[in-house]
């Protein structure tokens, strides 16, 4: 679907309800980004929002005439122009499509905080967000209420509020995030992983490792097999106690003060610890944990200290392909197993990273990997938009499974946990669902000679 720019900005002024207001001048999406976009379309199919919506509104090229028309006072930031920076998954595959090199991500990046500032929300979605923002990042938060969703996972609650679909006709929203719960486990109650573990063997590094705050409380085994395979890598590893969430969730949604707070709370955690790198094993985490330079960039007592922060930062499968494997590897079954690796938006385009998980993965013996199509299109997780978004998550969730599973792999490796379960999510009422493991996890198994089953 083409739309010409003066065609599109007369849509926007004409759909809006709202008075003449605009980009305020506290960091506004930066004109010469804006025009460094030749309007060639080539960003229309990789966007997962345009591939399901079908407007070019829902698209970056759309977003960027928008971004212009506001900035140049053509049309408002109005309900209908939030309506198409919100449907923006933020998953970057347009910046890896560009061949102009157009800097999409510093340009949703700067409208995002400008809508908080001056959209007002409904009373559910404000009431829905604020839930989110006050919760998510901070695992403590989660952890109080662990008891009564056990509870209500264990009475089988859960199956019956789904099958009634009562709580979707309610909010849409929060029976989205319903359907995304993780099932409650004991591990999830507390942190076992000591503030210091020993290299195996000779020392060859001394690295911090990032916990995460969705990982830290329903993915801790990821974490506990990451400490392992670091160890058995020649790395001592340093957990800080005092670390919280890397920022992503709110940096991501425009919610900039409560991101630097928790960006200044990680960078002081890792002070004068001495480590050579800082390593992290969510894709998501990873992406914003390199982009504290950005996010501190006017702070003057944090700026140096963000950029200094952000160079040492890995995701650990880059990490451990640019140091080497010196932990022997076995295999996981009697025989070869199929494998297809899916890849994490703020893995792939985010961060560039594609070609180390994959290598990782075809060092443990009798592994063959396998390549869905539309492999870098998005699952639909995006951080919180699966619960912001839930009807074109869902479809990008129903697309991203349907692709995965007809590469007819024994198992599939995600280095993401909103990937995760998003993926599990749409991959339960599948005739033949496959299990799904992070890339580290099955390295872990290889050093230790564990068995799947």
């Amino acid at each position: 679907m083409q739309t010409s720019p003066l065609k599109l900005k007369t849509d926007l002024a004409s759909n809006s309800s709202q008075g003449p207001q605009g980009f305020d001048s506290q960091d506004p999406p930066q004109p010469a980004l804006i025009d460094a976009c030749v309007h060639c379309g080539f960003c229309l199919t990789t966007c997962p929002s345009y591939r399901v919506i079908g407007k070019e509104n829902d698209s970056p090229r759309g977003r960027i005439y928008l971004m212009d028309a506001i900035n140049k006072g053509e049309a408002p930031l109005s309900p209908a122009s939030v309506q198409h920076f919100d449907s923006c998954l933020g998953c970057l595959a347009c910046t890896t499509a560009c061949p102009s090199g157009v800097q999409y991500d510093r340009l949703i990046a700067a409208t995002r905080p400008q809508i908080r500032r001056h959209h007002s929300r409904g009373l559910l979605e404000s009431a829905f967000r604020r839930l989110i923002f006050s919760l998510f990042p901070y695992p403590d938060r989660i952890r109080l209420l662990l008891t009564p969703l056990a509870v209500y996972q264990t009475m089988g609650l859960s199956k019956l509020v789904q099958a009634s679909g009562l709580l979707k006709r309610l909010s849409p929203n929060l029976a989205a995030m319903e359907t995304l719960l993780p099932t409650v486990t004991p591990s999830c109650f507390q942190d076992n992983l000591p503030e210091l573990l020993p290299a195996q063997g000779p020392q060859r590094y001394r690295v911090g490792m990032v916990l995460g705050c969705v990982q830290r409380v329903f993915f801790s085994e990821v974490n506990a097999a990451t400490a392992r395979v670091l160890t058995a890598n020649g790395c001592e590893v340093f957990i800080p106690r005092s670390q919280g969430c890397c920022a992503a969730l709110p940096e991501h949604q425009g919610e900039e003060a409560q991101a630097q707070d928790l960006a200044r709370q990680m960078i002081d955690s890792f002070e004068d610890s001495e480590i050579d790198y800082v390593v992290i094993n969510a894709a998501g985490c990873g992406h914003t944990l390199k982009e504290y330079g950005h996010i501190l960039r006017h702070d003057e007592q944090y700026r140096e200290k963000a950029v200094a922060f952000s160079a040492k930062v890995r995701d650990v499968q880059e990490f451990l392909a640019e140091v080497g494997l010196t932990a022997k590897l076995q295999p996981l079954q009697d025989q070869p197993l199929t494998v297809v690796y899916q890849d994490a938006c703020h893995l792939l385009h985010g961060q560039k990273i594609s070609s180390q998980p994959r290598q990782l993965l075809l060092q443990i013996p009798g592994v063959q990997l396998r390549e869905p199509i539309d492999a870098a299109l998005c699952c639909g997780s995006a951080g919180v938009y699966n619960m912001l978004q839930p009807q074109v998550a869902e479809e990008l969730g129903q697309m991203k499974v349907k692709n995965l599973l007809n590469t007819q792999a024994d198992l599939i490796a995600s280095s993401n946990p909103g990937c995760s379960l998003q993926i599990k999510k749409h991959m339960q009422p599948q005739p033949n669902p496959v299990t799904l493991k992070h890339p580290i996890q099955l390295l872990d198994m290889s050093i230790r000679g564990d068995r799947l089953p």
